[in-house]
């Protein structure tokens, strides 16, 4: 599970970090990271930051992962850059 007090953390040290020294950072929560455009359009980040898009991810079924907006079941978070450099 990924509280929102969590998210907060990691928007907040996301900024030139990799998606490997976020994990050091916060162990037992998973990251991935991209670009926004390899994100579907038709999903809503979480959290938005200047320079991110945030979203959840679960692997609840043991098998694949998928896009969430349930803290509660989230697992990890995908960090997408913006790619208008805001």
């Amino acid at each position: 599970m990924i509280t929102q007090e969590t998210l907060q953390a990691v928007a907040a040290a996301a900024p030139g970090k990799t998606a490997f020294q976020l994990r050091e950072q916060f162990p037992g929560v998973m990251f991935t990271e991209c670009g926004e455009d390899d994100v579907p359009a038709r999903l809503n980040p979480v959290l938005e930051t200047p320079g991110h898009y945030f979203f959840l991810f679960t692997n609840a079924s043991g098998h694949c992962l998928e896009f969430t907006s349930d803290f509660a079941s989230a697992t990890g978070v995908v960090v997408a850059a913006r790619a208008d450099g805001c």
